[in-house]
């Protein structure tokens, strides 16, 4: 099969081929799925750069990937199925996620073929093309993880910084879905996207800052982290909640080594004594249940994935320097 091969840490361009592999073998449990379309996230680029370097430490490697071939998350149609697999069969078409657990390490999926845990996939909605289908899971789950259920949620005021990446923009709309009232932060290039995916309000970061408003917010969920805690909680409501998905805006805040890590753990440390905080957990949401939920969530029409532009195999050094430029409005993903 191609595949997308990583010979080392550093810039797309000069790290990344395509090469010709075997076909990975399959694991009791495991199904292999012939890639049609795979997303092109921020997790991604990391990886590729080895920026943070802390990353490397965290199962990636530390000279070079122990796995060769990028990319965590895509849909395509099963081939064939290993050993104890019982609810997909060879013709299914699915999406999912290649990897469980961290995912700053490369899965797999910039290739022909790709194996993965019947447990991490769900059968495609018929209505959703490949290309939409890909742009879901890591986004997804990490939305899903992170922001309180429906029956929780604090009120009905969100604001969404950063609601034009992948993880924004199914926040917004799950937000939408409860009925809660959206503010959108994002760049002047991405607000009539915004609108378009139901936000009530949108706010132009590059000319008004959403930390000197005037208004409040039952939940802030915060994906870019380009203000403190502090500056948000001006605009938080007394009862309101903060999350932060703790983006690094591709090594631009300069945080070669450790990244967002040591603010996260500074907002855990305090959030036994400031009660907008999230507690922390460390217990993994089920996966099977998580994918299911999102597969749903598409089938019903609250998650509308818009794609960009799609990139074949050769280009995928281009895919991540335009994901890294911010200019594209919408998903990328790569079609094998």
């Amino acid at each position: 099969m191609r595949a997308v091969v990583q010979l080392g840490y550093g810039g797309p361009p000069e790290v990344l081929g395509v090469r010709e592999l075997d076909l990975p073998s399959l694991g009791d449990g495991e199904v292999l799925v012939r890639v049609r379309a795979a997303s092109v996230h921020p997790d991604v680029w990391h990886v590729v750069t080895g920026l943070p370097r802390a990353l490397r430490l965290m199962g990636s490697g530390v000279r070079r990937p122990s796995n060769v071939v990028p990319g965590t998350d895509m849909a395509g149609e099963v081939e064939s199925v290993g050993a104890g697999v019982t609810r997909l069969r060879p013709g299914d078409e699915v999406l999912g996620e290649t990897l469980g657990g961290m995912q700053w390490r490369n899965g797999g999926a910039y290739a022909e073929y790709v194996a993965v845990a019947e447990d991490a996939l769900a059968v495609k909605p018929s209505q959703v093309t490949f290309e939409q289908a890909a742009t879901v899971p890591t986004a997804g789950l990490i939305a899903l993880a992170n922001l309180p259920d429906q029956d929780q949620a604090p009120s009905q005021r969100v604001l969404v910084n950063g609601a034009g990446g992948g993880v924004g923009a199914i926040a917004v709309q799950l937000a939408r879905s409860w009925g809660a009232q959206v503010t959108a932060v994002d760049h002047t290039r991405k607000l009539d996207l915004l609108r378009a995916l139901g936000a009530d309000r949108v706010i132009d970061y590059t000319t008004d800052d959403v930390t000197r408003s005037s208004d409040r917010y039952d939940l802030v969920f915060d994906v870019v982290g380009n203000h403190p805690f502090s500056a948000y909680r001006r605009v938080l409501a007394d009862d309101g909640a903060y999350g932060l998905i703790g983006h690094d805006q591709f090594g631009a805040q300069g945080r070669r080594w450790l990244g967002s890590i040591p603010r996260m753990f500074g907002l855990m440390a305090r959030s036994p004594v400031e009660r907008r905080l999230p507690r922390p957990s460390f217990k993994a949401p089920d996966r099977t249940a998580s994918m299911a939920r999102l597969r749903d969530l598409l089938e019903d029409g609250a998650i509308t994935p818009v794609v960009a532009r799609a990139f074949p195999l050769e280009q995928v050094p281009d895919a991540l320097e335009l994901l890294a430029s911010g200019q594209a409005v919408g998903r990328i993903v790569v079609v094998p």
